[in-house]
């Protein structure tokens, strides 16, 4: 179980601040991966031109050069968040289930919690009478966060000339390509306004559940991954819901809306800016943020879409190499056995590790490590990551390569294992790593790896 940070972390009276991770607009890895994954065929002058594109919309994105908001709910912050929480909403057929959402959310949510984010909550309908209604429900429903500034309600417009895909009216979209169209213009209107307001975006849909004390299963996670470079952090199981940005990265997202096809799907427009800024793999946590796996919106947009399932996990056979210091009868392999043995050890030292060396390559697709006793904070690993080793060294000595799969948040780690698309390449290793010397038992209690011969796919 995780603390709830005491306070909000550096914004009000705070003690830590994630460094905001600045990059360049002409930046050079943007080249090198459209060079190295559109189509071969493709001409250099093209590729250059798509570049050149691209970096002009950074500077102005045509989609928002009129946008327009009007407030109708609160007031900006007067000082800058850790967190916004963005929900774009819009009048379903069915009613909205926005009240319903915002009430889940505060809820779920600590004082100490609630003073390092602001809710911002941006309506798209232009229907006056329907725009007041919201407005006076949410006013009535929650008078107390609006006066603390933790909760905004704007409408947001395009404003200016219509753009020219809009005047196609020989083929007009499918009512699902219709959907993709209009998420992505109320995301960027949502994403425009939220760029100030604090240093990370959570993303988040209009009729989606919370779980409890999920600012701080977000705040510990920013925690661990601080000093380690990230574009999207995913809490959830669905396309939209539960993504996190760093909010100078949201510039460079809705500038991207524009070089894509307008029914382009959100989950694949959010895919390619991730690929483009340098993060080849998504970063997906166990620990999630929504309770929930599915939502109505998810499941029009994309019907049949299967959700995966593990079962137990299923630890193949292997040997464990440490250069920690064990205690007497302690042996590292306790650290692999699915029982309740666990691993101690004293005083580890920076780049310390237990390595798990698999007898044969396995395509594994989740590894979970549990550090510390049963009690919150106490014996975990303070500051660790673990690592994927590739090519077996002879004689079982660890592995030729390794790759971060993710830093241990808070001494624990329960990740699922991403591949590139057809890649044949399977994990020989398994790494945690010790990045800091701490003056303090360590034991790990438990390292759990799922291979794909366990997988289960349902609908």
């Amino acid at each position: 179980m995780q603390e709830t940070p005491q306070k909000c972390p550096d914004y009000s009276p705070c003690t830590w601040r994630p460094p905001i991770q600045h990059r360049s607009h002409a930046s050079p890895r943007v080249q090198v991966f459209l060079q190295s994954t559109l189509d071969e065929k493709q001409s250099i002058s093209e590729i250059k031109n798509l570049l050149k594109t691209f970096k002009d919309l950074q500077k102005t994105s045509p989609l928002l050069q009129h946008a327009e908001y009007r407030f109708l709910v609160g007031a900006p912050p007067q000082e800058k968040k850790l967190l916004t929480v963005g929900i774009s909403s819009m009048q379903h057929p069915q009613g909205t289930r926005l009240l319903n959402t915002l009430q889940l959310l505060f809820q779920a949510s600590s004082e100490p919690e609630l003073e390092c984010i602001v809710v911002l909550v941006c309506l798209s309908n232009s229907e006056l009478e329907w725009l007041s209604q919201v407005a006076a429900n949410i006013s009535d429903l929650f008078r107390g966060h609006i006066e603390a500034q933790q909760l905004l309600v704007v409408h947001g417009h395009l404003g200016g000339p219509p753009l020219p895909e809009d005047l196609d009216e020989a083929h007009p979209p499918s009512p699902r390509k219709g959907l993709h169209n209009q998420q992505k213009r109320d995301l960027a209107l949502l994403m425009n306004l939220a760029t100030n307001f604090s240093e990370y975006f959570l993303l988040l849909e209009d009729q989606v559940s919370l779980i409890s004390k999920f600012i701080s299963t977000i705040y510990w996670v920013l925690l661990a991954w601080k000093n380690l470079p990230w574009v999207i952090l995913d809490f959830s199981n669905l396309s939209l819901s539960g993504k996190v940005f760093h909010t100078s990265d949201l510039p460079r997202l809705t500038s991207l809306f524009r070089l894509f096809q307008k029914d382009t799907p959100m989950h694949l427009l959010l895919s390619e800016f991730r690929l483009l800024l340098a993060q080849p793999m998504p970063i997906h946590f166990s620990s999630l943020v929504l309770d929930q796996t599915h939502s109505e919106l998810e499941d029009f947009c994309f019907p049949g879409k299967k959700k995966r399932v593990f079962g137990e996990p299923d630890n193949p056979t292997a040997s464990i190499i440490t250069d920690m210091l064990t205690i007497s009868d302690n042996v590292p392999q306790y650290a692999y056995t699915l029982n309740k043995e666990c691993n101690s050890t004293f005083n580890p030292m920076k780049g310390n590790h237990l390595t798990v060396i698999l007898e044969r390559p396995h395509k594994v697709i989740r590894i979970e490590v549990l550090t510390g006793s049963n009690k919150p904070r106490q014996y975990h690993l303070e500051q660790g990551q673990v690592e994927l080793g590739f090519y077996t060294l002879e004689g079982f000595k660890g592995c030729a390569r390794y790759t971060l799969l993710q830093p241990l948040v808070d001494g624990h780690l329960d990740q699922i294992v991403s591949y590139e698309e057809a890649s044949a390449e399977q994990l020989s290793c398994i790494r945690l790593l010790v990045l800091a010397p701490q003056e303090s038992w360590l034991l790990i209690r438990q390292i759990k790896v799922w291979t794909s011969k366990y997988e289960e796919e349902k609908l």
